[in-house]
């Protein structure tokens, strides 16, 4: 397996140590560095690929947008900071993503795994939080994903995991080859589908309805 090497890069203590944690609880993540200072990291930098920052943006000697600006572009930036007003400018730096303080786990999860499907191309599998454990699902046994209220539900012929997060996040980090939305609370994996009858998908027994916004899209794609 390929790891991501990370720097986390935060003035606060706490904050730099509850990156820390997070980042060893994912089994793709390697945590190279952390730092205090911006500055101090160009050492690392220099020396070393590094695919994601996990970077804080209000710090004393220099900003971490302006930090942002002096890095290789192929390196992604998670920005992680207290502050919504600096959302903009993180993203006009084409940030991967802007997670605000106090961070969950959960939109940790969200945020690093939209950088999975694009650096790890032989990974086959998702890290799926649900409760306090976490689980290793691959892609070719998910048969289709429901919303349930806050909640997605993984389906597969064996089990179901339950996860608190939105199907639209999961929706961007999942692999599109793969997977398809095809009604406002239901995905599909595409090779699961076994026939289209009326407005309603056939995976294995399961009739999963279209919405009629999918429709043409679906019946274009998948037949």
């Amino acid at each position: 397996m390929k790891y991501l090497k990370c720097l986390v890069v935060d003035d606060e203590e706490l904050a730099r140590t509850l990156l820390k944690t997070y980042i060893d609880k994912i089994d793709f993540l390697e945590l190279v560095d952390s730092f205090e200072n911006p500055v101090e990291a160009f050492s690392v930098l220099k020396e070393k690929s590094i695919d994601i920052i996990f970077l804080d943006i209000q710090m004393p000697e220099l900003k971490g947008t302006d930090f942002a600006k002096m890095i290789n572009p192929e390196t992604k930036i998670i920005f992680t900071t207290a502050y919504s007003e600096y959302a903009l400018e993180g993203f006009d730096l084409n940030a991967l993503d802007y997670l605000l303080k106090p961070i969950t786990f959960q939109r940790f999860l969200q945020a690093v795994n939209k950088i999975k499907p694009e650096i790890i191309n032989s990974e086959d599998y998702i890290t799926i939080k649900s409760g306090y454990d976490l689980h290793k699902l691959k892609y070719t046994d998910i048969l289709f994903i429901e919303s349930d209220n806050e909640y997605v539900v993984f389906n597969t012929s064996e089990r179901k995991i339950m996860s608190h997060q939105t199907l639209k996040s999961l929706e961007e980090s999942l692999p599109e080859s793969m997977f398809m939305r095809v009604h406002r609370s239901y995905i599909v994996n595409k090779e699961k589908v076994a026939a289209l009858k009326g407005k309603n998908l056939v995976v294995t027994n399961t009739k999963i309805p279209i919405s009629d916004s999918y429709y043409d899209k679906v019946k274009k794609n998948l037949f």
